[in-house]
């Protein structure tokens, strides 16, 4: 199969993100909200939430289990933060979906997964949400991909407005066939699952490969070994979902996104080393690089 052209400083030009009026506040850059995080991993909710205020978003909320929703709050003075009723060791109860619902279809873009824990409920609980919504950009990382194993056709009435960011092993459950086979030809996984699902996909690699329902197709092959860490998939969805909240469409959000989520981990490499540096660290890249690319893409 023919490899998807590669995703560089010239192709972005092509796929410019949305401009911002000098003038713009904060509800000009849209809002977003972030489901997840658990009592064992409260860690990824957090790393998501900043990395959506640093692509850009201007309005960041977060709906918590209860158990953890104070700790995230004062983490996170920025967002507004939403307790939900817990149940089970790892607090996702999936009874909370109605009210999560409500909150999300008031917001641009909804991210779904990062530090749930507790797959099958997870996948019950972001079900049950995306059922009930209508209106938001959709990002489902993590524990949120588990609600397509139960329903797969549980995106369709978005129309297309969701990215899904799996990594192998994810994709291949989520397609029923082995990780082997999905590592030996990603860009055939990640077309499959775009058409089947009817979302855009960046199937997390070596090389990411991005599928959109329509055909269009991208790789990123830049990404280094430093990127393969504790909570990096989490930041990744959180730029994601940023550049939905902005207005961004699904592949624009999710060009961008893996671009700038890569040259962070290319920046911090030059710094530190090939490997050692955090996740946590990758966010506070992504203001520059996104600057230095949307100045080339706009000259």
């Amino acid at each position: 199969m023919k490899r998807p052209p590669a995703i560089t400083p010239a192709r972005l030009r092509q796929l410019p993100l949305p401009a911002l009026d000098d003038s713009a506040d904060k509800e000009a850059r849209g809002r977003v909200l972030v489901v997840g995080g658990s009592a064992q991993n409260p860690g990824g909710l957090l790393l998501a939430a900043e990395a959506a205020l640093r692509a850009g978003a201007g309005k960041l909320q977060l709906a918590a289990a209860d158990a953890i929703a104070m700790m995230v709050a004062m983490a996170v003075p920025e967002a507004r933060v939403f307790a939900f009723a817990g149940a089970g060791a790892e607090g996702v109860d999936p009874g909370a979906a109605k009210g999560i619902a409500e909150r999300a279809d008031a917001v641009d873009a909804l991210l779904i997964g990062p530090g749930l824990v507790d797959e099958e409920a997870a996948g019950r609980l972001a079900a049950g949400v995306l059922k009930r919504i209508a209106k938001p950009a959709v990002v489902l990382d993590a524990g949120g991909l588990a609600a397509l194993r139960r329903d797969p056709r549980a995106l369709g009435h978005l129309e297309g407005r969701a990215v899904l960011t799996p990594h192998a092993g994810e994709m291949a459950q989520l397609l029923k066939m082995e990780r082997d086979d999905v590592e030996a030809d990603p860009v055939a996984a990640a077309r499959r699952a775009a058409e089947a699902f009817g979302a855009t996909v960046a199937l997390k690699g070596a090389e990411t490969i991005i599928a959109a329902p329509d055909g269009s197709m991208l790789r990123y092959t830049r990404g280094g070994v430093g990127l393969g860490t504790s909570g990096s998939g989490d930041v990744l969805a959180g730029i994601v979902a940023g550049l939905l909240a902005r207005g961004a469409d699904p592949l624009r959000a999710a060009a961008w996104g893996v671009f700038l989520h890569g040259e962070a981990g290319n920046a911090l490499a030059r710094r530190h080393g090939p490997v050692g540096f955090l996740a946590r660290e990758l966010a506070a890249e992504v203001p520059r690089i996104m600057r230095r690319a949307s100045s080339a893409s706009s000259s």
